[in-house]
Formats: C-alpha cells, sequence, structure tokens
C-alpha cells in the first residue's frame, strides 16, 4: 500500500505539472494556436481582454510584427541662399518719410535678406544709413518700406540709395 500511495501521488502531480506546463504555454503565445493544436480554443464572440491579453507576449502565433522606424537617414545639406536683389521704388519725402524697396528672392525657398540704404542730402553725404532684414517667400518679390529716422532733417534728404545686392542671411 506504500507503494501504492507514492505512485498514485506521483502520477498526479506529473499530470498537474503536464495540464499546467501545456496551459502555460499556449496562454503566453508559446504554442501553436491553430485549430488543430489540441489546447483550448477561442470563439468568435472573444472579449476585448482576451485579444489584448493573447497579443501581450510571447513569440509565436500571431503576435504583431513591430514596425520598423527609419532612423533619420542622412540628406544632403540645403544649398547655400543666393543673395537677392532690392530696387528702390521710391525716396523718403517731408510727406512721405518712407523709402520704398521691393526685394526679390531668388531661392526655392523662403528668406531672409538685408537690405542696405543710404539716406543723403544734396553734397552726397550719407546722413542716416540703415540695414533692415527682410523675410521674402520663395520665388517671390516683397514691397518693404523703411521709415526714415524721426530726426527732423527729412527736408535736408536729397536722395536715397539702395545696395543692389539683398544679402541673403538666413
Amino acid at each position: 500500500m506504500y507503494t501504492r500511495g507514492s505512485r498514485l501521488r506521483f502520477t498526479a502531480v506529473s499530470a498537474m505539472v503536464t495540464l499546467a506546463l501545456t496551459g502555460l504555454s499556449s496562454a503566453c503565445g508559446h504554442g501553436s494556436r491553430g485549430d488543430d493544436s489540441g489546447g483550448p480554443q477561442r470563439s468568435s464572440s472573444s472579449s476585448a481582454t482576451d485579444d489584448s491579453r493573447a497579443s501581450t507576449g510571447g513569440s509565436g502565433g500571431d503576435t504583431p510584427t513591430p514596425r520598423s522606424t527609419s532612423a533619420a537617414s542622412p540628406s544632403k545639406p540645403a544649398p547655400p541662399l543666393k543673395d537677392g536683389t532690392a530696387v528702390l521704388i521710391s525716396c523718403a519725402t517731408p510727406d512721405d518719410p518712407y523709402a520704398t524697396v521691393e526685394i526679390r528672392n531668388p531661392n526655392g525657398r523662403d528668406a531672409v535678406f538685408t537690405v542696405k540704404i543710404d539716406f543723403k542730402d544734396k553734397r552726397g553725404f550719407t546722413m542716416i544709413d540703415t540695414g533692415n532684414q527682410v523675410p521674402v517667400p520663395a520665388k517671390d518679390t516683397k514691397t518693404y518700406r523703411v521709415a526714415m529716422a524721426s530726426t527732423g532733417r527729412l527736408e535736408e534728404i536729397a536722395r536715397c540709395e539702395v545696395n543692389p545686392r539683398a544679402t541673403a542671411d538666413r
């Protein structure tokens, strides 16, 4: 009777271990998940929690494949910006204390240009010189008005000179 009890216990423990391991491997996604797996079958009315639990780990079955994230591939650096052109449309006067300039962007992308304007007196001396940064859209032209500084000497301005080269800054 002593050996029979030991054998019965050994058989019971072995059966439980086998069932536990078989059930564990199926639940964790290690076992086969086809119709012929011999394990418990999922019904078509399984809940969302069953689906999420089944896909949380393991390496077999229908575990989703992670999407590859491409690292930023080295690309060609943008070509350097070309300088634009600036044309004087009108000079400042006592009635309109602004010089109007037209800036042209020859680049295929937006850019900021520095436009230099000199306000000169009758003798040709520069009274005021300015450098203004003007953003211009790609392949476009922008009209920009430059305010004459309020020095009270607006009547002395005889002419304005614009540097025809609008330097590309960024």
